[in-house]
C-alpha cells in the first residue's frame, strides 16, 4: 500500500490551520502554496513558539535532524498542542549525490516525499532561471556594446545549476565567433545562489524586489560596484519569482502540517528556510519546529545570527540531536565499528556535544538533547548519554521517532513543550552587534562559536576586506562557509579541538540578501558526486513509482 492511503488531501490539512480551500493554490491532491491574501488575514495574531532543531556536528553514520523534526511535531500534536513544521526544501544535488532523499525516514517523513525531493513546486528551478537570467543579461550587455563599462575580469556572478557537477566549477565562455566575450566563469549550485537567499530572507514581494536590485554582479572599469538593477534585469526576475515566493504546504505521514520552503545550504549559505514560511507558520500554530542545516556551528549559529537578526524572530527553546554514533565517531572510532559497544569513546566524543550545548546557552536560548536511537544502540550506551548530559545540567530525552513516529516522541515533545512555555524573549541575545567591523564579527564566529584562536587570511580575502571597507560596508551579519564535519576548517579534525587557527580564502559580499560569505578552508560552492552517488539507487518500476530516493 502506497502512503498515498494514509495521506490527507491537502485542503484538510490546510483546515487543521484554520485555512479555507480558496486560501490555497493547489498543486495536485497533496501539494499546496499559500495565496498572498492569507498574511492579511493572520499578521495581527500573536506569534506561536518557535522552537530549533539543530545538531552536533554531522558524521557518515547519519544524525536524523530532519526525522527528529518531523517526529517532534508530530509528538506536539499527539500531546494536543497546535504544532506545525517549517523546513528546507531538498536540492537535487544531494539527492542524486551523497545524501539521497532528504524528507525524513521511517514514520517520521514529510510526504509526498518523491515530489518533495524532486521537483516539488518548482521552487528551486524558477530560482535557477532567475539566476541565469540575470547571468545571461550581463554577458549580453558586454557583447552589446558594454555601455556600463564592465570589467569583464571583475564579474563576480556565476551561472547556476541545482546539481552537484564538479566541472563545472570553472570553465570559459564566449569561445567560438560571435559569442560574446571570451572570459572565465563558473557555475556554483542553485542553493548556494544569493537568489536563494533573497528569497529565503524576503519579507513580501516588494522587498523581493529591492533586494534582487541591489545584488552586485560586477565593477566597472572605475573599481564602482555594478548591481542587478542597472541591467533592467529585477522585473523580469520578479516574473520568474511570482509563485516561488510564497510559501509550501505539505504534510507529516500522521497528518500534521509541514512548511517546506526554500533550500540555502548551511555549510555555503544560511542554512535555513524562508523567513515567510516560518512567520506564516507562528500565527498558524501554536508551536513551530524549524530545522537549521548541519551542526549548530552553522546552521544554528547563522539561524540566530543571520534569520532572527533580519526576520525579527525569537527562539523559544533548541533542541539539539545527538547519536550513540556520533559520540562514538567524535570519539576515534572508525565508521565499520560504530557498532560495537565502547563507552570511553562515547565519553571522549561528548565533547563536541558539550560545545554545542555551550553555544546555544551562550545565546540565551533554553536547551535539550534528544538521543536519536537507532536499533544498535545498547541500554548502557543510552543510559551513559543521559548521564553525561546530566552532569553538564541539560535534560536528554529519548527519541524513537522512525520506529514509533509521534509516538516515539511524545516525552520528547512534552519535555520541549514544557521548556518552551517557560522561555522569555529577555534572554535571548545575538552573537555580535551589527556595527562591528566585519574582521571582528569573523573572529568572534572563530573565537566563541569554534573556539578557535583566531583567523588567517589569504592575500584574496585580505583584497576583499580592503575593498569592502573602502566601499563603507559595515553592518552585515558574516555567513561563515566552512566544512560541516568540524569545528576547524579541515573536516579530518573531530571532536571539541581548540587553539586552532581558521584559514579565509575569500570574501564575498552579498548586498541583496544582506550578508558578507565568509569562505574557508576548502569548501566550494558546487559540490561534486560522491564515488557511489545516490543516484545509481534511484529507479522507476513498472507501475512508475520511483524507488530508492530515501
Amino acid at each position: 500500500m502506497g502512503k498515498e492511503a494514509y495521506m490527507k488531501p491537502i485542503t484538510e490539512v490546510a483546515a487543521q490551520l484554520g485555512l479555507e480551500p480558496d486560501q490555497l493554490e493547489l498543486y495536485g491532491k497533496w501539494k499546496a502554496k499559500l495565496t498572498e491574501d492569507v498574511w492579511a488575514s493572520v499578521s495581527q495574531r500573536p506569534d506561536g513558539k518557535l522552537i530549533l532543531v539543530t545538531a552536533m556536528n554531522p558524521t557518515p553514520a547519519g544524525e536524523g535532524k530532519t526525522l527528529t523534526t518531523i517526529g517532534l511535531t508530530q509528538g506536539l500534536n499527539r500531546i494536543g498542542r497546535k504544532a506545525a513544521a517549517a523546513l528546507r526544501e531538498p536540492s537535487l544535488g544531494p539527492c542524486m549525490g551523497m545524501k539521497g532523499g532528504a524528507t525524513g525516514s521511517g514514520k517520521a517523513q514529510i510526504v509526498p516525499a518523491e515530489d518533495i525531493n524532486l521537483h516539488f513546486t518548482g521552487d528551486i528551478h524558477a530560482i535557477t532561471s532567475a539566476h541565469n537570467l540575470l547571468a545571461a543579461l550581463i554577458d549580453n550587455h558586454i557583447h552589446q556594446g558594454n555601455a556600463l563599462r564592465l570589467d569583464p575580469a571583475r564579474i563576480v556572478w556565476k551561472r547556476a545549476l541545482d546539481m552537484n557537477d564538479r566541472p563545472l566549477r570553472q570553465i570559459v565562455i564566449g569561445i567560438g565567433d560571435n559569442n560574446g566575450t571570451v572570459r572565465e566563469d563558473g557555475f556554483l549550485i542553485t542553493t548556494a545562489s544569493e537568489v536563494m537567499a533573497v528569497l529565503c530572507l524576503a519579507e513580501d514581494m516588494a522587498d523581493l524586489r529591492m533586494r534582487l536590485g541591489r545584488i552586485v554582479v560586477a565593477y566597472d572599469m572605475d573599481k564602482r560596484p555594478v548591481t542587478a538593477g542597472e541591467f533592467q534585469a529585477v522585473d523580469a526576475m520578479c516574473a520568474l519569482l511570482k509563485d516561488a515566493i510564497h510559501p509550501n504546504l505539505v504534510q507529516t505521514l500522521e497528518g500534521d502540517p509541514v512548511f517546506v520552503h526554500g533550500g540555502p545550504f548551511a555549510n555555503i549559505a544560511h542554512g535555513c528556510s524562508s523567513i515567510r514560511a516560518t512567520r506564516h507558520a507562528l500565527k498558524l500554530a501554536d508551536y513551530v519546529v524549524t530545522e537549521a542545516g548541519f551542526g549548530a556551528d552553522l546552521g544554528a549559529e547563522k539561524f540566530i545570527n543571520i534569520k532572527c537578526r533580519l526576520g525579527g524572530l525569537n527562539p523559544s527553546a533548541a533542541v539539539i540531536v545527538a547519536t550513540v554514533r556520533a559520540l562514538k565517531y567524535n570519539g576515534g572510532v572508525p565508521k565499520q565499528e560504530l557498532l560495537t559497544e565502547n563507552a570511553e569513546a562515547i565519553r571522549s566524543g561528548f565533547g563536541n556535544l558539550r560545545r554545542h550545548v555551550e553555544n546555544m546557552r551562550g545565546f540565551g536560548v533554553p536547551v535539550i538533547v534528544a538521543i536519536n536511537r537507532f536499533a544498535a544502540d545498547t541500554e548502557a550506551e543510552l543510559a551513559q548519554v543521559a548521564d553525561l548530559c546530566a552532569e553538564l545540567g541539560v535534560k536528554a530525552i529519548l527519541s524513537d521517532a522512525w520506529e514509533r513516529g509521534g509516538e516515539g516522541c511524545r516525552e520528547l515533545a512534552q519535555e520541549v513543550a514544557a521548556l518552551a512555555d517557560g522561555s522569555t524573549e529577555d534572554t535571548f541575545q545575538l552573537l555580535y552587534p551589527d556595527n562591528m567591523p566585519l574582521a571582528e564579527k569573523i573572529e568572534t564566529v572563530v573565537t566563541r562559536i569554534y573556539r578557535g584562536a583566531g583567523v588567517k587570511y589569504r592575500p584574496a580575502a585580505k583584497r576583499a576586506l580592503q575593498e569592502l571597507e573602502r566601499l563603507g560596508v559595515r553592518d552585515l551579519p558574516v555567513c561563515m562557509a566552512k566544512t560541516p564535519y568540524s569545528f576547524t576548517d579541515r573536516p579530518a579534525v573531530l571532536g571539541a579541538p581548540e587553539q586552532f587557527t581558521i584559514e579565509v580564502q575569500d570574501i564575498r559580499w552579498s548586498a541583496g540578501a544582506g550578508f558578507a560569505v565568509v569562505l574557508t578552508g576548502q569548501v566550494v560552492t558546487m559540490p561534486g558526486l560522491p564515488a557511489e552517488p545516490a543516484a545509481w539507487r534511484i529507479r522507476l518500476d513498472e507501475a512508475g513509482h520511483i524507488e530508492g530516493l530515501s
